[in-house]
């Protein structure tokens, strides 16, 4: 698990009351109000079966609590190991992944496999509450697995909550991990991609060319989700709201709900720049957009510095800028920014 960089502890209480009291309703469920409630979820889903095996089978309450424990194990095994093992074809959409249908991104199976076993921790939990609420102090069974429980999940529940906070903020318009992208690209271009997601330093630029339903927003969501779950600052904005923020004051606030903005996050992703077919006309050229960072001054030096030193995702549309011509004038529109020419890239859907 990485050490969190960006989310104060502060930052977090605050986010767990407003989970726990205020539920943040005025604003729409949060992902962290989703994944606590998920989580009540699977200890109820613990304790209720492990009740009535006990009530109605007259089992012990620790033997029930293993019984109940041990299913929801296997269950859960079953459906990680499933789409990971299975070699033939399936008739589930929901269990396995079709053998028809491949990977184009492979899934990051430890993480998978992390959250499955926090959920697995989570039913257990509630299967040997039950058991102590029937033998209290006086199996000492019961009181060890309580413990290493709450130590595991202490820690795994900080990270995943932390996570969903980094997700949330991400101010994604849709949820998608990368591994579910389905779409063409070509096997240079998906280096491109990995390549990316794995860089340490800052003032990496990829351009995303294509046109409509290309697939361009949804793998740069893509990206950008799985850079979140890796504790990274990210944020999602449109074009036209990107426009706006270029000409708000230096010392403009933060809004209070919010825990960062385009000019302090790790990486940016900046959407619908242009608009794709039937739209002929690109709206948007590269020199329009410098003049836009410029704040229509001759030269916005703050702005372009803060670009230049960011890890940034350009979406752009219209079937035009798949040409070479197009595609090379965004470049020199990045290098009069001051971005070094080894930190661009481009990728065409």
């Amino acid at each position: 698990m990485k050490k969190n960089r960006n989310i104060s502890f502060k930052r977090i209480l605050q986010q767990l009351k407003a989970d726990l009291i205020g539920k943040d309703s005025h604003r729409g469920v949060t992902l962290t109000y989703a994944w606590l409630a998920n989580q009540f979820g699977h200890i109820s889903l613990g304790f209720m079966p492990t009740f009535l095996l006990y009530y109605f089978l007259n089992n012990s309450a620790l033997k029930s609590a293993l019984i109940v424990s041990a299913v929801w194990f296997l269950f859960e095994l079953y459906n990680f190991l499933g789409p990971l093992l299975l070699k033939r074809e399936s008739n589930s959409n929901v269990l396995f992944y079709p053998k028809k249908n491949k990977y184009i991104f492979k899934p990051k199976w430890i993480n998978v496999a992390f959250d499955t076993f926090t959920d697995v921790c989570f039913f257990i939990l509630g299967s040997f509450l039950f058991a102590f609420c029937i033998h209290k102090l006086n199996t000492n069974l019961v009181l060890i697995v309580l413990g290493v429980l709450a130590i595991y999940l202490g820690l795994a529940s900080r990270y995943w909550y932390v996570t969903k906070m980094h997700q949330f903020y991400a101010r994604f318009p849709f949820q998608l991990r990368l591994s579910q992208w389905n779409f063409a690209i070509n096997s240079s271009d998906k280096l491109k991609v990995d390549k990316f997601l794995s860089l340490k330093n800052t003032g990496n630029h990829l351009l995303i060319f294509g046109s409509l339903s290309a697939g361009k927003t949804s793998l740069g969501v893509g990206m950008l989700n799985e850079l979140s779950i890796k504790n990274n600052s990210c944020l999602y904005v449109n074009a036209i709201k990107m426009f706006n923020y270029f000409f708000k004051d230096e010392d403009d606030v933060l809004e209070s709900h919010e825990i960062w903005d385009w000019k302090t996050v790790d990486y940016l992703m900046i959407d619908d720049i242009n608009p794709s077919e039937p739209i002929e006309d690109e709206l948007i050229s590269p020199t329009k957009l410098l003049s836009f960072i410029d704040t229509l001054k001759s030269e916005n030096k703050r702005n372009r510095e803060i670009l230049k030193n960011k890890n940034i995702i350009w979406v752009l549309g219209s079937k035009q800028s798949l040409d070479k011509t197009n595609k090379d004038k965004w470049n020199e529109m990045l290098l009069k920014i001051g971005v070094n020419g080894h930190k661009i890239s481009t990728i065409s859907l």
